[in-house]
């Protein structure tokens, strides 16, 4: 590659030699913004073309992930494909235990098409599981275990699911709820002496006796095209929605940060993310699945244990979220923190102002900052440690990878449209919303949506650059620098992120109003200093001061997962309805916590999962720092 930077030194020295008058200056900066962004796109774009090769390939072979995944079975049975909490499971192992669920399930009468939930904590048998299912074309919803009540039936109902498997930890969450007596229930014990739920069938016992040889499956109707997974996401309004992952989105999701972010099939990873999202579930599972990597899984979270564990490991990639970063940064210093072969750490989220002082104390020598959604097609990498960049767009060749920026209301993400009805590209430095071109059956510009097809087509941007043309709009608002290099600002409409999870303001909204009696209220999103996302701050009508915060932070906590839970409530004494109901959440989004400028009383919620009086002096300490959230 070293002529490349020779070339881009000669464009250089000719554009100081011809000045920049007139309409030399017009092609002296193009030929300038040419030559430095030109050794980053043409790497990226070699790159591209290795994803679009393996793409292409396994799409003209019709291949499943099962089928990708039995193949390097043969090639290295004894390698490690997962390590856990110890325990090392080869790729043999993990092939026959997923047979084992395909052989037993298919015994049952499952088949292509047919939906099983799988609603279980971090661990290997978790990927065993949904890969022994989709061996027979079984889909599989990935279900949030941080769902309860209303959200968690919502999600295996709006699935179709026939069956539900589920862990022994969260036979409580199961309990709650009624399913119907046709979803058949199986749970998984990790101990042999846990007792099995009443109605429930143990999972380890009744495939014990079926096969552990690979599945020949019967019926042709399992294939590239076709779907594998459903994985939750929030969007923009309402209860989770199911995102359809097709066995030909999974390879392009998994090979596309393998190929962009430049991995090598003999990386060790290490994910602590859980596994029911797409990016532990697919970018990290799928280097094990796809390219016969080794890959650490790991329960939960663990700041302290973070780089401990990739030392321990001998881990060479790593995941993060931009949360876990600052956790990790708030450790006390360690040895471990330079004591590690991490040569690479992916993720989302990383904020531009720790990022330097993450990647100094912790000796990171390359920062794989990407951008996508479960259910779109705009998917990005920062493949050149630009700080604080989620990736970028080609000066000199933009429609190389069609993903724009377009002109859009930055409260509702409603694109602005000029005279002719077209939607109209941003310029740079300018924000707008951020959209994918829609091109069916191709697994890089493809738009899958979600199983509810009206929740679908409100993603979808319709004659977007000439009419008949369509784009995943993003809902999210990003700015371009003047070469290329793509900045996240916020997101549109009524969703939050906090704890690294999306929170639909209107599913809190309905769940707080119950709590609270049915009264009217409002949930928004708020920054804290130094923190990531947005805390959810519920405000809520409370003119005859009878709330009891005490039954509102107990009957939250039993039907909102702990990243959804407001963290600050504000009493209301009245309610403005001059203007609409949007605008007023607007304001009210804008006042913020702060008790000295406004009248309403505020509380927040401590560690103890109580709510407190917020004063002057809990605003400071909380600006500060001083309280954790």
């Amino acid at each position: 590659m070293g002529w490349i930077y020779g070339v881009q030194a000669i464009v250089v020295a000719i554009i100081a030699v011809l000045g920049f008058s007139g309409l030399w200056k017009v092609i002296g900066h193009w030929l300038y913004i040419a030559a430095v962004t030109g050794p980053r796109d043409l790497r990226a774009l070699l790159r591209f073309i290795k994803l679009i090769i393996l793409v292409k390939r396994y799409q003209r072979k019709n291949v499943t992930i099962g089928d990708v995944f039995v193949n390097l079975v043969s090639q290295h049975p004894n390698k490690a494909c997962f390590i856990f909490e110890d325990k090392v499971w080869t790729f043999n192992e993990v092939n026959e235990f997923s047979n084992r669920i395909a052989h037993h399930f298919q015994s049952k009468g499952f088949k292509a098409g047919d939906i099983v939930g799988l609603f279980m904590e971090n661990r290997p048998e978790y990927v065993c599981i949904w890969l022994g299912l989709s061996k027979i074309g079984v889909i599989v919803p990935l279900i949030n275990t941080n769902l309860r009540l209303t959200s968690l039936q919502h999600s295996i109902t709006v699935a179709q699911c026939n069956a539900l498997i589920f862990g022994n930890s969260l036979i409580s969450a199961v309990d709650e709820i009624t399913l119907p007596s046709s979803v058949a229930l199986y749970q998984f014990n990790d101990k042999p002496d846990e007792s099995t739920k009443q109605n429930a069938q143990d999972l380890q016992s009744v495939m014990q006796s079926s096969s552990a040889e690979n599945v020949i499956n019967k019926d042709n109707q399992t294939r590239h095209h076709n779907k594998l997974l459903y994985i939750y996401t929030s969007g923009t309004t309402g209860l989770p929605k199911a995102a359809v992952i097709s066995h030909s989105r999974f390879i392009f999701i998994a090979a596309g940060i393998h190929y962009v972010a430049a991995f090598r099939d003999d990386d060790i990873f290490y994910t602590p993310l859980p596994l029911y999202h797409t990016a532990g579930g697919v970018m990290s599972i799928g280097q094990a699945l796809l390219f016969g990597s080794t890959v650490v899984i790991r329960k939960k979270f663990s700041a302290s244990g973070y780089f401990s564990d990739c030392q321990k490991y001998n881990c060479t990639v790593s995941q993060y979220i931009g949360e876990m970063c600052r956790y990790i940064l708030a450790t006390p210093a360690s040895p471990a923190d330079k004591q590690h072969n991490i040569r690479t750490i992916f993720g989302n989220g990383l904020r531009p102002q720790i990022w330097k002082q993450f990647v100094d104390r912790f000796n990171i020598p390359n920062v794989a900052e990407f951008y996508g959604a479960t259910e779109g097609n705009a998917n990005i990498v920062n493949i050149d440690n630009k700080v604080g960049a989620i990736g970028f767009v080609s000066r000199i060749l933009p429609s190389v990878y069609p993903i724009s920026i377009i002109r859009a209301d930055q409260n509702t993400g409603e694109p602005i449209r000029g005279p002719d009805g077209l939607c109209q590209l941003c310029k740079p430095n300018e924000p707008g919303v951020f959209i994918g071109k829609i091109i069916p059956n191709n697994p890089s510009r493809a738009f899958l949506g979600y199983v509810d097809e009206k929740a679908s087509s409100k993603k979808i941007v319709r004659d977007v650059f000439k009419k008949g043309d369509s784009a995943f709009l993003s809902g999210d608002l990003l700015v371009s620098d003047e070469r290329g290099y793509l900045f996240f600002i916020d997101r549109t409409g009524d969703t939050f992120r906090w704890k690294g999870e999306n929170v639909s303001t209107s599913e809190v909204e309905a769940q707080v109003s119950n709590v609270a009696g049915y009264r009217d209220c409002v949930v928004y999103g708020v920054e804290i200093p130094n923190l990531e996302g947005r805390a959810g701050m519920a405000a809520i009508l409370d003119a005859e001061k009878t709330v009891d915060l005490i039954d509102l932070a107990n009957g939250l906590k039993k039907v909102l997962p702990s990243y959804a839970r407001p963290q600050f409530v504000r009493l209301l004494t009245k309610v403005d309805m001059t203007g609409t109901f949007k605008l007023k959440k607007l304001d009210l989004q804008k006042q913020g916590y702060d008790p000295s400028a406004i009248d309403d009383k505020i509380y927040y919620l401590t560690t103890k999962g109580t709510y407190s009086i917020l004063d002057n002096t809990v605003y400071e300490q909380i600006n500060r720092g001083e309280l954790r959230f």
